[in-house]
């Protein structure tokens, strides 16, 4: 219970922080929420999955105070957060190696989809690390989906792909409000989708007789 409370104070603190300009605030709470995942991740067995997901979700707490720190450092967060997707992607190929020529039609599909709308507004000095950084994703995206259907446990495969989908998506929006067309509510639908997607992908470390402890 107690990862879930930290959870949920981080989530709501910053989510308020977000509400109320307080940058101080926001770069002080915004790693709660993952590093409480990766807190209640010891909790799932032993295995190279595990240990690959752990990586992931510590690349991505440092990727969180990069991007939340003042100035910009978008490029080094960039940079880290595509460290996590590469563990994320080892995770997956550590239980299943299937071509899966559907899931990678559809990951490549999003990332030309993405890029195209991107580039066509212009990324400037930006256009090689988000091709880089859209390779990875799609890649991570592709590992997720095709461990749909395999002898990989059900619920497990469930979650990396929804978690999957749901930090792709993050991502998009990312790219949108930043290259193409800002919007108001854009920071609140990145991070709540983002730590939707990193719930998904932890929670997939818990095999299908596990039970999700402490966070239902």
């Amino acid at each position: 219970m107690g990862w879930l409370i930290l959870a949920l104070m981080g989530a709501v603190t910053f989510l308020y922080g977000l509400s109320t300009h307080a940058a101080l605030l926001c770069l002080l709470v915004k790693p709660l929420p993952v590093l409480a995942l990766l807190g209640w991740l010891h909790d799932a067995p032993p295995s190279d999955y595990r240990r690959w997901i752990s990586l992931g979700l510590i690349f991505s707490l440092v990727g969180d105070v990069l991007l939340a720190w003042p100035g910009d450092l978008f490029v080094f967060g960039l940079g880290t957060f595509l460290l996590a997707h590469l563990a994320y992607l080892k995770a997956y190929l550590s239980d299943c190696r299937r071509l899966a020529l559907l899931p990678l039609v559809l990951a490549l599909g999003v990332e030309a989809v993405l890029l195209g709308i991107l580039v066509s507004n212009g990324l400037g000095p930006l256009l090689f690390p988000v091709i880089v950084y859209g390779t990875a994703v799609s890649a991570m995206l592709w590992r997720a989906l095709a461990r749909l259907g395999t002898a990989v446990p059900k619920r497990s495969a469930l979650l990396a792909a929804a978690g999957a989908l749901a930090f792709v998506f993050s991502d998009s929006v990312i790219g949108i409000n930043r290259f193409v067309s800002p919007f108001h509510t854009a920071p609140y639908i990145i991070i709540l989708s983002y730590w939707l997607g990193q719930w998904g992908i932890a929670a997939s470390a818990f095999n299908k007789s596990e039970r999700l402890k402490q966070f239902p």
